[in-house]
């Protein structure tokens, strides 16, 4: 099942992982003594990219008279949103920019163009999920409540609707991240029924907001356009943020699960995590997430979470930087001979699928032993090999008991 031993599944030593954190800390602390106006510069001309692409969306949307228009002009609003949400309103609230004191980009006034308030997800994702990522009954993002993607949870006959579920949540994915933190069941609880109250006032309001400007507003004044007078503005504009806003989601989607549920991000339990220090903290971050093989292009698009296992290890540090921090992490897992989970956004997308997939049947129904599955391994799935083949790192030991299976299958 998930990992209850951090050090005897990552075979290091104590020593080991002090002198893994002192290597990390070191990184930390070059990238913020090198911040500067080359990185203010950076964000600064990204907002303004993107509220061009997105002025220009708009304005195709108003006054091309053709079908290609409209369709350009989805298309240049739906990667507006994109970068809106991955690569600036993502990495404002994580805090990445609150170092150069600019109250209209600070984590805590920025607001995202989604129907989810800012400050209930820097509660659930900034804390919750950082905090704690992949911690059983912790870290809410695994599964997000509603989803099978361990086997840590007991199958239930609900899970067979896996798969349509998550297409649900893919589709409407930003509608699952605003309501993630609104725990409505606790409104039941006398002890924290106001607070419950506030949230859903919070969050009805500013969906309100989000839908009005979407779907009112925007096509109203499309409408106004002599090019789309009417009726035939208004529906096409409604059509087009719709479309804008899914595409928008099932990037997000695509992105976060590539990085938390392909082959190699590990799960673990809360007991692990008594006394956790600092090096042990890093360890799990490098082992509960997955890179996806990206260049620069992908990467933004992505807002830099191509680079997952250093996001989670430094998330409040410029995204754009992250880049160059890999290049060190890596050399480190090299070091201490811990694997580097990462693969192309297909392979990694298609490897969470099929996870989501497998763990909507019974356990009976599947193949590989609770400790040694893709998607749930622990330091139990050592116990098979000798003592000569447990010497060496993490990686070491996988690779002997990946062939130790292989040439039992032959």
């Amino acid at each position: 099942m998930a990992i209850t031993h951090i050090e005897e599944f990552a075979h290091l030593t104590d020593a080991d992982i002090e002198n893994l954190a002192v290597e990390l800390d070191a990184i930390r602390r070059d990238v913020e003594d090198s911040l500067g106006e080359r990185d203010a510069r950076y964000i600064r001309r990204t907002i303004a990219a993107q509220r061009g692409l997105e002025v220009t969306g708009r304005l195709l949307l108003a006054f091309g008279s053709r079908r290609t228009a409209r369709w350009a002009g989805t298309a240049v609003l739906a990667l507006a949103k994109i970068i809106e949400n991955m690569e600036i309103s993502h990495n404002v609230l994580h805090g990445q920019w609150d170092w150069m004191n600019d109250p209209e980009i600070h984590s805590a006034t920025w607001e995202w163009d989604m129907v989810g308030v800012a400050k209930h997800w820097r509660i659930t994702h900034n804390v919750a999920h950082h905090d704690y990522t992949n911690v059983l009954g912790m870290d809410d993002d695994v599964g997000y409540g509603v989803l099978r993607v361990t086997r840590d949870e007991p199958w239930s006959p609900a899970n067979v609707l896996n798969l349509p579920i998550n297409t649900v949540l893919a589709l409407g994915f930003e509608w699952g991240i605003g309501m993630q933190h609104l725990e409505t069941r606790k409104i039941l609880k006398p002890d924290t029924r106001a607070a419950t109250i506030v949230r859903l006032r919070e969050f009805a309001g500013k969906a309100a907001r989000q839908l009005a400007k979407d779907y009112v507003v925007f096509p109203a004044l499309t409408a106004l356009s002599p090019r789309q007078w009417g009726r035939a503005g208004f529906v096409s504009t409604v059509k087009a943020n719709l479309a804008a806003n899914v595409i928008r989601n099932l990037w997000a989607n695509a992105v976060i699960f590539c990085g938390h549920f392909p082959d190699g991000a590990e799960k673990f339990t809360a007991g692990d995590m008594a006394g956790e220090s600092r090096g042990q903290w890093y360890l799990r971050q490098m082992l509960g997430s997955a890179n996806i093989e990206a260049g620069p292009a992908l990467g933004f698009l992505t807002g830099n979470l191509a680079y997952q296992i250093e996001h989670h290890l430094y998330p409040d540090l410029p995204s754009y930087r992250l880049p160059e921090i890999s290049v060190r992490v890596r050399a480190l897992c090299d070091k201490y001979d811990l694997p580097y989970t990462t693969g192309p956004l297909l392979v990694q997308y298609g490897k969470a699928w099929r996870t989501i997939a497998k763990l909507s049947l019974p356990d009976r129904f599947l193949r590989d032993t609770a400790d040694d599955a893709p998607e749930t391994r622990s330091e139990r799935m050592f116990s098979v090999l000798a003592p000569a083949d447990r010497r060496g790192g993490l990686k070491t030991a996988i690779a002997a008991v990946r062939a130790g299976r292989r040439a039992k299958k032959a």
